[in-house]
């Protein structure tokens, strides 16, 4: 049997987002007006970020990976703005 370990940018990025998740849930808690949705999305974007860049290798790759992960955001970009244009507009 092998003594496997984890990559420390495996432990890292993982200990990143718990302490992310306790940020978030401790500013959940802070009365910050309009604020609360921009820090909430601030935070979950840089989780996403990390995600991306270390679980999904993307910090590694170059040329036509990139771009088909840029793809993806920027298809997600649309659906979500397509979404809000259609809730934003009805009575």
């Amino acid at each position: 049997m092998t003594d496997w370990r984890p990559p420390l940018p495996l432990i890292g990025a993982w200990l990143g987002l718990l302490a992310l998740l306790a940020l978030t849930v401790t500013l959940a808690y802070v009365p910050l007006g309009a604020g609360n949705a921009v820090v909430a999305l601030t935070i979950g974007t840089i989780k996403a970020g990390l995600v991306a860049a270390i679980f999904m290798e993307l910090w590694h790759r170059r040329g036509l990976t990139l771009v088909f992960a840029g793809a993806g955001l920027f298809w997600l970009g649309i659906l979500l703005w397509l979404g809000s244009m259609d809730f934003m507009t009805r009575t």
